[in-house]
């Protein structure tokens, strides 16, 4: 393990600990296929996966499948996604993704990382996304909620997305990180939030942000006097750069 971070014993049983106050785990947003998940992850971009799956259900019934996204224009896309912010990069990658995903994949999105990430729009993080919940195919993915939670505990160290990654499939066993992800995911968005709630946390006498702070249990909602975070943008998580989401 890097220096500065857990050892993989003590990271699997911080992530069993969370895993018991976050079960089940699993993305929130809604999809039935590949395709649908692609979508929506893209989508996802700067937007709540509550509003996407609200988008979603009639951009599906418009656009069933990449080849017949493929056939549309901005201007008729635009409009449909618009409630998820970004939209005109993101019709730009929603588009580019589909029309090669037809002309190269015969319509059916590929279940490889190389594959994925050659499509407009998709990087590393959308395609541990499809990956591990589309194909069952050992993915972690890392968004800013994982990279600020995943740094705050110390089971990994960098402010780079990609190296986290590394970090924390090096520490789990592959069957175990996509729904690691998911849990990082659900603590950050509930738990840990960039003012985070310390006194709810299963896990805060392990944590090295909590230690920092010299904080006792009895404290509610602490205002963090050191900051310790991770305060980098995940590469592939801003819709304002959506060519490579």
């Amino acid at each position: 393990m890097p220096k500065g971070t857990k050892g993989g014993a003590e990271s699997r049983l911080i992530m069993a600990r969370l895993a018991t106050q976050h079960p089940n785990a699993d993305t929130e947003l809604h999809f039935s296929n590949a395709y649908e998940l692609l979508v929506a992850t893209i989508l996802s971009a700067q937007c709540t996966d509550e509003r996407v799956n609200k988008v979603t259900p009639a951009l599906f019934k418009r656009y069933p499948n990449a080849v017949t996204l493929a056939t549309a224009t901005a201007e008729e896309l635009e409009p449909q996604i618009q409630p998820t912010g970004f939209f005109r990069a993101k019709s730009r990658s929603l588009l580019g993704m589909a029309t090669e995903v037809a002309r190269q994949h015969g319509g059916e999105v590929p279940g490889m990382m190389d594959a994925l990430i050659a499509l407009p729009g998709v990087g590393r993080k959308t395609a541990n996304v499809v990956l591990g919940h589309a194909f069952g195919i050992p993915g972690l993915p890392v968004d800013r909620h994982v990279l600020r939670v995943a740094n705050r505990i110390g089971i990994a160290r960098s402010d780079d997305p990609e190296i986290v990654e590394r970090q924390l499939c090096a520490a789990l066993p592959p069957e175990e990180w996509t729904r690691a992800s998911d849990t990082l995911i659900l603590h950050g968005r509930r738990i840990c939030k960039p003012r985070p709630l310390c006194d709810k946390c299963d896990i805060r006498n392990s944590c090295d942000y909590y230690r920092a702070l010299g904080l006792t249990t009895r404290r509610k909602n602490p205002r963090p006097s050191v900051r310790t975070e991770s305060t980098a943008k995940p590469k592939d998580g801003r819709a304002a750069r959506q060519s490579k989401k």
